[in-house]
C-alpha cells in the first residue's frame, strides 16, 4: 500500500481524498492546526500527522495542496528526497526544483474545482526525475477525481485558462441563459437547471461524437429556423470573438503572475 501525504487539508485536498481508493493507498494529512486537522482527518478517515515533518516521514509520495506562498516556505524548512507533487498554482517545475534538491522528483498538477464533485479535468506534467512508476501513481490518484491530461508545461497557462478559470465563464452562460428564460416568464430556478442539464449534455454529446462542435450547430440549425436565428444573432455581436477574449486575457494574467 502506498502512503500518500497531503500538507493541506482544504477543499481541494479534501475533495481529492474523499475519492482515493483506500484500499490502495494509506493518506495522512498535516496542517497548521493539529485540533483542525484531527477533525479533518476523522470526518474523511484517513491519518493526522502532528506536524509537516512527521507527514513527510510517513509518506511515499507528499502532495503540497496548499496556496503558493506556504508551499514556497515549506519546501524551503524540510528537505527530503521523496516524490513531490505540488497542486500550488503559478509555481513551475524549474521553482520547484530551486527550492528543492538537484534531483528532486517533482510533478505539478492542476485540478479544477470539479474535484469537489468527482469531476475534476486536470493537468500534469513531470520533471525527469519522476520515474514511470511514481507517475502512474500519482495519475491514479488525480483520476480518482475526474480525467487527467499529461501536458507540456509550456501549456499550463492555456490549460488553466481552458478547464481552470472557465467553469465560472461556463457559470456565467447558464446564468444569462436562464435570465432570459425569466424574462420571457419562466421562473429562474427551473431555466437554470432546464440550461444546465442542457449543457451537460451537449458536453456529452461532443465528447461521443466524431464531429467538431460546429458540425454540431449545423445539425441543429435547420435551414431558416428558431437556431440559427439565434446563432446568427450571437455571430453578430462577436460571441467567438468576445469568448476567445477572455481565454487569451486569461493566459496573459497567468504569464504576468508567473513572470
Amino acid at each position: 500500500m502506498t502512503n500518500i501525504g497531503f500538507i493541506g487539508a482544504g477543499k481541494m485536498a479534501s475533495a481529492i481524498i474523499k475519492g482515493l481508493n483506500k484500499d490502495k493507498f494509506s493518506v495522512h494529512i498535516s496542517g497548521r492546526n493539529i485540533e483542525e486537522t484531527q477533525k479533518t482527518a476523522q470526518a474523511l478517515g484517513v491519518n493526522a500527522a502532528p506536524s509537516h515533518a512527521d507527514l513527510i516521514q510517513a509518506s511515499d509520495i507528499i502532495v503540497l495542496a496548499v496556496k503558493p506562498y506556504v508551499a514556497v516556505d515549506i519546501l524551503t524548512e524540510h528537505k527530503t528526497e521523496k516524490p513531490i507533487v505540488s497542486i500550488a498554482a503559478g509555481i513551475t517545475l524549474a521553482d520547484l526544483s530551486a527550492m528543492t534538491t538537484d534531483t528532486q522528483p517533482i510533478v505539478r498538477i492542476m485540478p479544477n474545482i470539479n474535484a469537489t464533485i468527482q469531476k475534476s479535468t486536470t493537468g500534469i506534467v513531470r520533471n525527469a526525475y519522476v520515474s514511470d512508476d511514481v507517475f502512474n501513481t500519482v495519475k491514479a490518484i488525480f483520476e480518482s477525481v475526474g480525467s487527467v491530461h499529461e501536458l507540456a508545461e509550456k501549456d499550463f497557462g492555456t490549460f488553466t485558462a481552458l478547464a481552470g478559470s472557465s467553469p465560472a465563464y461556463i457559470y456565467m452562460f447558464i446564468d444569462a441563459m436562464s435570465r432570459a428564460g425569466v424574462l420571457h416568464g419562466m421562473p429562474k430556478d427551473v431555466s437554470t437547471k432546464i440550461v444546465a442539464e442542457t449543457i451537460l449534455a451537449s458536453a456529452e454529446m461532443i465528447l461521443k461524437s466524431d464531429e467538431n462542435p460546429w458540425t454540431l450547430v449545423d445539425n441543429v440549425s435547420s435551414p431558416g429556423g428558431t437556431t440559427v436565428a439565434g446563432v446568427v444573432s450571437l455571430e453578430k455581436n462577436n460571441f467567438v470573438a468576445t469568448v476567445i477574449d477572455a481565454i487569451t486575457a486569461t493566459i496573459e494574467k497567468n504569464n504576468t503572475m508567473n513572470k
